[in-house]
């Protein structure tokens, strides 16, 4: 039909990765390469299956917790996910192998601005703040669907920066980063327009567990 304008659509699924030893315990890990339990295993064949082989692409941060899930899904397709460092956690200095009531007993005005601060979400070393995480991981996102316009892509990240992502993405306060629960291996759908406007289609999506795990705070465990 003449004058018919035709909307190409991007699919972009965040998954955040399966469980650790230090999810388990309530530890931040942010660069610390933690690889999977064998329920973490189990949880990233289950996303797999629930997934079934339904993307064209997959990326993933570099941490090995990540590459692993990623690896679990891209399989079934027969593909290697693609690592891209841009992808990998939020650094979190100086509170990296702490608890929260680690970090709240130890750094409590430091934590308590992080929480509360509504522009930057400074952190103690590492990324500096949730918002320079949040712009780190806006631009992977664009750059990733900028290269695979149509496509639908899965991007296997982090807990935190996928948060910090959606953050940027949606032009939200840093302070939506503590509103916000992902469980191990959920899934978060966006769809992106010709522009890369994005919308959110679901959020923290864990069903495909079938109540077999339980859905952690991710602000207790990264």
């Amino acid at each position: 039909m003449l004058g018919m304008v035709v909307i190409m659509k991007t699919v972009v699924i965040l998954i955040r990765h399966g469980e650790t030893e230090w999810n388990t315990k309530g530890k931040f890990q942010g660069c610390h390469d933690i690889d999977l339990t064998e329920d973490g295993i189990g949880q990233a064949k289950l996303v797999s299956k629930r997934l079934d082989g339904k993307f064209d692409c997959v990326y993933t941060s570099p941490l090995k917790r990540a590459v692993h899930t990623a690896k679990i899904i891209s399989s079934v397709k027969g593909i290697e996910p693609i690592i891209d460092d841009e992808l990998r956690e939020i650094n979190f200095g100086e509170w990296e192998g702490l608890t929260v009531n680690d970090i709240r007993t130890n750094f409590t005005k430091e934590f308590e601005i992080w929480k509360s601060d509504t522009k930057e979400g400074p952190i103690c070393g590492g990324d500096l703040s949730t918002k320079n995480a949040s712009l780190r991981a806006k631009d992977a996102i664009l750059r990733i669907v900028d290269a695979n316009k149509g496509k639908n892509i899965i991007i296997v990240a982090h807990g935190g920066i996928i948060k910090a992502g959606l953050i940027a993405l949606f032009n939200w306060d840093m302070t939506m980063y503590h509103k916000l629960i992902l469980g191990n291996t959920a899934i978060c759908k966006l769809e992106f327009d010709d522009d890369n406007n994005p919308r959110i289609i679901t959020i923290n999506d864990t069903n495909h567990l079938s109540g077999e795990y339980e859905v952690k705070d991710p602000n207790e465990a990264k």
